[in-house]
């Protein structure tokens, strides 16, 4: 697998029932990164996601991608049937690790959830398995779309810490939308600002000056700011 990009898009746009959603997409996906997506509701984050993944198809522009990429994908949530009679080990069937091998479960805290009805779980267990799947799979591109729906807020911070742990110990890139910004934003190598186009992008310390950032977040900028990074000096 080359070093360069993972994947990469020309003047990217989507269109669907007369709406155009997405115009002039130029990024380069690179192995080894954490992308944060931010902007507003409606702004097309989960639409470029899933141009990305290829689960649906851009009417314009160009998308190359690395030869045997191998991705995954954790949405915003997932409900099992309610009689689908399956467990989290066979959910996982064919993807458990060997004992020498790190566990994202146990590290997620839902090793012992093992021998559960999948549909019993909760909506944050739910969230952290999903994650760990997609860890297991060994992707070289990890795809999260509001994936922290129903984790308790006093566990928001080690599951995004685990997120990150992982990019950084496998090299393999992530990209991520949530609206926890102070948790994400600081974790992060580049921010993109999205609002139908790329609006601005760049590192967390470069990106929360921006007037564009600064006028997608409105208060929340500033206050996130502050969480990005750390220097002896201070921004306005």
């Amino acid at each position: 697998m080359p070093t360069d990009f993972l994947i990469k898009l020309e003047n990217i746009s989507f269109t669907a029932d007369g709406r155009r959603i997405l115009h002039d997409i130029n990024l380069s996906i690179n192995q080894g990164e954490l992308l944060t997506m931010v902007g507003p509701n409606g702004a097309g984050k989960s639409t470029l996601l899933k141009i990305i993944l290829g689960q649906i198809q851009a009417t314009g522009g160009k998308i190359s991608r690395q030869k045997k990429l191998k991705m995954a994908f954790v949405p915003q949530s997932f409900t099992p049937p309610s009689d689908l009679p399956i467990t989290v080990r066979r959910f996982l069937s064919g993807l458990l690790p060997q004992n020498s091998e790190k566990n994202p479960l146990e590290e997620l805290n839902i090793a012992h959830l093992l021998d559960s009805p999948l549909k019993k779980l909760s909506g944050g267990e739910t969230q952290r398995l999903l994650l760990a799947r997609a860890m297991l799979i060994k992707p070289h591109l990890i795809a999260l779309d509001e994936p922290a729906s129903g984790i308790d807020p006093s566990a928001l911070g080690n599951f995004y810490r685990q997120i990150r742990k992982y990019q950084t110990e496998h090299k393999c890139a992530i990209v991520l939308v949530s609206h926890d910004l102070h948790l994400v934003m600081k974790e992060s190598d580049r921010v993109l600002c999205l609002n139908g186009h790329l609006c601005c992008q760049g590192k967390p310390q470069e990106i929360v000056g921006h007037p564009d950032y600064i006028a997608l977040l409105g208060d929340n900028a500033q206050a996130i700011g502050i969480y990005t990074h750390h220097h002896n000096h201070s921004h306005i």
